[in-house]
């Protein structure tokens, strides 16, 4: 998944306010303690990213 696509599917799900919020803030333990922006920047792929903010949020199937 490419970074455009990602942040995209992030906008649509929380927002485009606040997604990179979210992105920033957010300490998740599916992504080992990280933000979404750390766990980016220390190498996890876009699409291993948005299926842990997937799975923690709840976001839906079809959305996914």
């Amino acid at each position: 998944m490419r970074l455009t696509i990602f942040w995209e599917r992030m906008a649509d799900h929380f927002g485009a306010a606040y997604a990179d919020s979210f992105a920033r803030d957010h300490v998740m333990a599916e992504l080992g303690g990280r933000t979404v922006h750390e766990a980016l920047a220390a190498g996890w792929e876009a699409k291993d990213v948005w299926r842990a903010v997937c799975t923690a949020m709840g976001v839906p199937a079809d959305k996914r």
